[in-house]
């Protein structure tokens, strides 16, 4: 899956950062007159606060790092530190100015490398600390320091890169814990609030609205999206609502200056949950997988191949051997449900599939040729990392091109594959596009794609290609399933009227 194109910056920050707090700016949503509640006045957090406040901790990492890594950059670290305390008179936390020369790199071997800070919450009485997966990263040593001040040296437990979710324990009994709330009983418009260390200005309250639920930032999260003011250092803190649970933690902003400009992300409650009972009982998150490349359904798509409204997860490529393939999933499938539950959108099939235990069979509806189809696919373990396949360019025919009649009016000319082609791109049927122009070039059609169906109908040669564009309702656009390299996806070309 492919991440949207947003300035989402994580919220941890290291204690050397320059930069300005930016103060959240809100507007009150107004109706109708008619329909406008009556205001009784703003709610009231402090009881909340002395509620949770003492639960909520401040995070900080220490990386070890040799004294010649730092360079020319633990000079400017030091010329900023330099350059705040003169002029606007702020020390920098934690970060005593060094005093006398500066020593050779070559007689200490080893310094203490940047501070990063961030937030976390205690989960349990016996000392197990949730945060953000991005605030331990790297971290050689984590200190985690209570509301009261006791400090401790916290182990990580295991973190989650893929959902941004960590576990460090400490060594005490009988603390304070937070309540987990009910992230389905979440609305839109509810108020909620947030504790962390912005900045490192540690304890530091907040406050706002849930402005959306659901949101798609990432592959595995469907997150919650509020208005309240979180910064650098926020990362790892409770998201709460009014009765004191916490529903959500802090991981991410929108931002185009680093600060935060009105929009904050949360990870959902019961997702950080789950992933944090896996790691407190082995360590390590096990996700399942089928082995699909997927991209979402568009509403031309949908209706020009007869699924009606968009929904699904078109497969783009499937890989060689995977349990789809061995299900007898194809590119070009619309996956529509999985063990029962249906596929709004793309980004539906990751989580539930990574949900799903590695070992188990699944039942798997796919929508093909205009008809849906039930399939069972066995789900395999996901492994921490994919290296994506290499990309080979699509073997040139040695054939010359031959014209196509029907095609040509739509500004197609393609051969047969050889079989030397279809070796080459895992192809069983189509014909290759050797030049695209007037619709077909408009289309996005271009040298080198493979055409494997045309209006539902597969293509194995130019004879079928031809017969299949002569059939189809040049009324409106024409769906083409097409495969480039070792993707697909479905390309709508509009017939010249």
């Amino acid at each position: 899956m492919m991440r949207k194109q947003w300035g989402l910056i994580a919220l941890a920050t290291p204690l050397l950062l320059a930069g300005s707090l930016a103060l959240p700016t809100t507007a009150a949503a107004q109706g109708p007159a008619a329909v406008a509640p009556s205001v009784r006045g703003l709610p009231d957090f402090t009881d909340l606060v002395d509620q949770v406040g003492p639960a909520v901790v401040n995070i900080r990492t220490v990386e070890r790092m040799r004294a010649g890594a730092a360079g020319r950059g633990g000079q400017m670290d030091q010329e900023m530190q330099e350059f705040f305390r003169r002029f606007f008179g702020i020390p920098m936390p934690n970060t005593p100015r060094p005093q006398g020369p500066r020593a050779d790199p070559q007689e200490q071997p080893e310094r203490e490398g940047p501070r990063g800070v961030g937030s976390g919450f205690i989960i349990s009485a016996d000392g197990f600390v949730m945060t953000n997966a991005h605030v331990v990263d790297g971290a050689d040593e984590v200190l985690v320091t209570l509301p009261d001040k006791r400090e401790f040296k916290a182990k990580l437990i295991g973190a989650d890169k893929r959902t941004d979710v960590a576990v460090v324990k400490i060594d005490s009994t009988g603390l304070p814990f937070v309540r987990i709330g009910d992230v389905n009983r979440l609305r839109v418009g509810e108020w909620v609030m947030a504790i962390g260390s912005p900045f490192g200005l540690e304890n530091t309250v907040t406050a706002g609205i849930v402005s959306a639920k659901q949101r798609d930032t990432g592959d595995y999260l469907p997150f919650i999206q509020t208005d309240v003011a979180v910064n650098p250092g926020n990362s790892g803190g409770p998201l709460i609502n009014m009765r004191g649970e916490v529903v959500g933690v802090n991981s991410q902003i929108y931002s185009r200056s680093g600060g935060f400009m009105g929009i904050s992300f949360a990870i959902p409650i019961d997702e950080a949950m789950r992933v944090s009972e896996q790691l407190r009982s082995s360590g390590r998150v096990t996700r399942g997988r089928i082995g699909v490349q997927i991209a979402e359904v568009t509403r031309e798509v949908a209706e020009s191949i007869g699924l009606g409204k968009p929904q699904g997860a078109l497969v783009r490529s499937v890989e060689t051997g995977s349990p789809a393939d061995k299900a007898g999933i194809e590119a070009g499938d619309i996956i529509t449900r999985f063990e029962g539950r249906a596929i709004e959108k793309a980004s539906d099939l990751p989580r539930l599939v990574g949900n799903a235990k590695p070992g188990s069979r699944g039942a798997i509806t796919v929508f093909r040729r205009g008809q849906s189809r039930d399939l069972n696919v066995t789900v395999a373990e996901l492994e921490p990392e994919q290296t994506a396949n290499a990309r080979r360019p699509a073997a040139r025919s040695s054939e010359p091109a031959k014209p196509a009649g029907a095609g040509q009016a739509l500004g197609l000319t393609v051969t047969d594959l050889t079989d030397a082609q279809k070796k080459e791109l895992k192809a069983k049927r189509g014909v290759r596009v050797e030049a695209a122009a007037d619709a077909g070039a408009r289309a996005g059609l271009r040298e080198g794609d493979v055409i494997l169906s045309v209006a539902n109908v597969d293509i194995q040669n130019v004879r079928e290609f031809e017969a299949a564009v002569a059939k189809a309702d040049r009324s409106k656009p024409i769906n083409m399933l097409v495969q480039r390299g070792e993707l697909v996806q479905f390309v709508l070309v509009r017939p010249p009227r």
